[in-house]
């Protein structure tokens, strides 16, 4: 049995290698032409246009690796299959799930290697590729907002109907200020507010206050205000335009953390995205548990057969898993269950063939 082991992962490591250059390769060229228009019309020079391939290099071995696993299976079972060796081997009693052991495991591994991969090197390469290209495509990103509510550490919960990054300011501002228990005590409305000295000068305000009785509401005006505990910076109220792509795991938990606790409607999203990371990284032995269960089926034709397959498999399982997402990102979904649902029905899928196949 070792012996055949050893055949198996000699023949598809030997494949594998061959795919995943084919694949970066070919992941490279995409984007290279997608923006290579754009790079020109801006005048990149050849040398920043190289460096942003190379630094996007990482990010694609973590693309290729998937498809190139699922080519490599298929190819090296329907190589064996094609020389009649699958036969000898299902005729000697071994059945398909014990052959393609040590390939299920070498998923394993891939899983893991990638997501330490993922953590360690590439969330900084690309986080710098894309602010490489921004900077040669002449795309600069921006932080004003609007329709934003924050409930902030000291009582106060803050919505504004725009924020101007540029010149600091809030429009159509209201402020509900809670007491210690929570209750409500004073609500201010402010045609605009602006950030000066660690604190929102506010402009043009109605305060609404309870009575001593907590009978009735007070109205009051002033032309301006300022309140010592008016002092959430304005980083609280920008457009969010982090990447959870570009965080490690454990910056991207705080920023969740954050966003939620200031009530921010893209919290559902980065929870989706931050947990498709982890289904993310195991996408190497999902694939790899299909292709195996498929058990070399094709014996003509193996080159092109094992492509279209690897492909198709890739394009029902990506396609799947962006549907989960979706309807998860809208709400119709949990957030781990968008992110897990098509790892767990491919898995099923895999186990089901396994059992048809025939040996």
């Amino acid at each position: 049995m070792k012996t055949l082991n050893k055949m198996l992962l000699v023949s598809f490591l030997q494949t594998f290698i061959i795919s995943v250059i084919f694949f970066v390769f070919l992941i490279e060229l995409v984007d290279l032409f997608a923006n290579l228009w754009r790079y020109l019309n801006n005048e990149a020079s050849i040398l920043l246009i190289l460096k942003v391939a190379y630094l996007y290099l990482p990010k694609c071995i973590i693309y290729s690796i998937s498809p190139a696993l699922l080519f490599s299976v298929s190819y090296t079972l329907g190589t064996f299959y094609s020389n009649n060796e699958l036969i000898a081997i299902f005729g000697s009693g071994i059945s398909l799930f014990r052959f393609t052991f040590p390939l299920i495991i070498s998923g394993l591994i891939f899983s893991l290697g990638s997501f330490l991969f993922n953590e360690i090197y590439v969330i900084e390469t690309i986080k710098e590729k894309n602010e490489l290209s921004n900077v040669l495509l002449g795309y600069t990103p921006s932080f004003s907002n609007t329709n934003i509510t924050v409930v902030s550490n000291n009582n106060i919960i803050y919505h504004s109907d725009y924020y101007n990054d540029n010149s600091k300011t809030l429009s159509g501002l209201i402020l509900i200020i809670r007491d210690k228990d929570g209750n409500f005590s004073e609500r201010i409305d402010a045609e605009w507010a602006e950030y000066q000295n660690n604190i929102w000068e506010l402009n043009r305000v109605r305060l609404f206050k309870l009575n001593k009785e907590n009978q009735f509401v007070e109205e009051s005006y002033k032309n301006k205000l300022l309140i010592d505990t008016i002092n959430e910076p304005p980083t609280t109220f920008k457009r969010l335009v982090k990447d959870i792509n570009e965080l490690k795991k454990t910056d991207a938990k705080e920023w969740i953390l954050s966003i939620r606790r200031a009530g921010l409607p893209i919290y559902r999203e980065a929870l989706v995205d931050y947990y498709e990371r982890f289904s993310f990284a195991l996408t190497p032995f999902i694939v790899i548990f299909i292709s195996s269960s498929l058990g070399g089926r094709f014996k003509k034709n193996i080159l092109l057969m094992s492509l279209l397959s690897s492909l198709s498999i890739s394009v029902l399982y990506y396609v799947l898993k962006m549907i989960l997402i979706i309807l998860a990102k809208q709400g119709y979904l949990q957030p781990i269950t968008g992110a897990w649902g098509a790892f767990i029905i491919s898995t099923i899928s895999g186990i089901i063939m396994y059992k048809k196949a025939r040996t």
